[in-house]
């Protein structure tokens, strides 16, 4: 298939820049529209001269130069474009998104990374639906630069943060700008920084849709965690301790402290067995709720850890998995998959309560990331990356932008 897009110009006379900014133009839109799809194109402009020209999606980035800041033509940001799974981030031109309808054009100023960037860039998340050349990067704090039609939530200044693509073809962060949905944003936390911000959307959403919207925890209810200093799990701990349950937390030696100075308790999930702090924990009755955050093995441990009419959630239950365990408790489980209302469409405007939530609680001083010491920035985001994948992040890694 060959698409084929004509601009006419009219009466140019004399205009000579005027005709190369429409075809800039012209250039620009279906560039937005076709990037990824490998679909052969064709151009034609007609005036007192006709101008054809032919390419392909690989051959873009040639015509940048020609393509932005033009006169009258289309402004241009600096974005990480990854071409290849497991290939280098790119620097590259790009031309500034314009918000549609319901559109927030946001000035990003940091682009929080998570585990799950990792597998996308590495090809091994199917689920993602991320299709190449693509710009990563899931969750994003920045400022309103200019908002779309029909939307009254924000305005042009306004600080905020989400989980706003890097998924299913949508712009994510590693970008000076993106246009998102308005409904998958909420006004940044007054007393986190932008960086602090960036790092809280996904894990968050993730907390709170198991926590509260699946298991519908209750004050006085024992819960616990695994894999509590991680990304998700130190911000699982944090709400339940706000919704005041009483919270347990696995994590290694080392990490005790973290979840301790949280108010929970920790459990060296090396050094017990499952039945052992069971029975510390609960006298052997088992958790009201057991949020894995972890995976594999785990959920099997969560399901031996869980109480009788209990419930188990999980944001990774993506293997295979006996099911007894739980049967025999008559247990409920609930999986949660964070990116059904970027890849569906459906659900975002959840996204933004569930965000307006967070900022709530984080200006209540009971919510907090905890972000790893480094400092990445787009030229060094390449080493952000690397930081997740060799497991030497003590925290949530945040590539700062503008």
């Amino acid at each position: 298939m060959t698409v084929v897009v004509a601009v006419y110009g009219g009466n140019t006379s004399g205009k000579d820049r005027e005709r190369k900014c429409w075809v800039c133009a012209v250039l620009v839109a279906a560039r937005r529209h076709f990037c990824g799809r490998r679909v052969p194109f064709s151009f034609a402009y007609r005036a007192d001269v006709s101008i054809y020209m032919r390419f392909r999606a690989e051959e873009y980035a040639r015509i940048d130069s020609f393509m932005i800041n033009r006169p009258g033509g289309v402004m241009s940001m600096q974005a990480l474009v990854l071409r290849q799974h497991n290939g280098p981030l790119e620097p590259t031109e790009l031309p500034r998104p314009e918000p549609a309808r319901g559109e927030v054009l946001v000035r990003i100023a940091a682009s929080g990374l998570n585990p799950l960037d990792t597998k996308i860039r590495a090809g091994a998340a199917g689920h993602a639906k991320h299709p190449l050349p693509a710009v990563l990067g899931i969750d994003m704090a920045g400022v309103v630069e200019a908002v779309g039609a029909g939307v009254d939530r924000f305005k042009a200044g306004d600080q905020v943060y989400g989980m706003t693509g890097g998924v299913g073809g949508l712009q994510g962060s590693l970008a000076q700008y993106a246009s998102v949905d308005a409904d998958l944003l909420a006004l940044k936390p007054s007393n986190l920084s932008m960086r602090e911000a960036a790092a809280l959307p996904l894990a968050f959403i993730t907390a709170y849709s198991g926590i509260v919207d699946r298991a519908h925890l209750q004050a006085g209810q024992t819960v616990l965690v695994h894999g509590g200093a991680g990304g998700v799990g130190y911000v699982c701990v944090q709400l339940a301790l706000a919704l005041d349950a009483k919270v347990f937390a696995t994590v290694s030696e080392r990490d005790r402290s973290v979840v301790e100075a949280l108010g929970a308790r920790p459990i060296d999930y090396r050094a017990q067995s499952v039945e052992q702090y069971v029975q510390s924990a609960t006298d052997g009755v088992g958790f009201d709720l057991v949020v894995d955050t972890v995976g594999g093995t785990t959920l099997d441990a969560s399901f031996a850890a869980v109480r009788h009419f209990g419930h188990v959630v999980s944001a990774l239950g993506w293997g295979t998995h006996a099911l007894a365990p739980l049967s025999f408790r008559e247990a409920t489980y609930s999986g949660v998959f964070t990116l059904h209302a970027l890849l569906s469409g459906k659900g975002r405007a959840h996204h933004g309560e569930m965000l307006r939530v967070a900022a709530r609680l984080a200006e209540e001083n009971r919510l907090a990331p905890r972000l790893d010491a480094r400092r990445f920035d787009l030229g060094t985001a390449q080493l952000a990356y690397e930081a997740l994948a060799d497991g030497s992040a003590r925290g949530k890694v945040v590539v700062e932008v503008n």
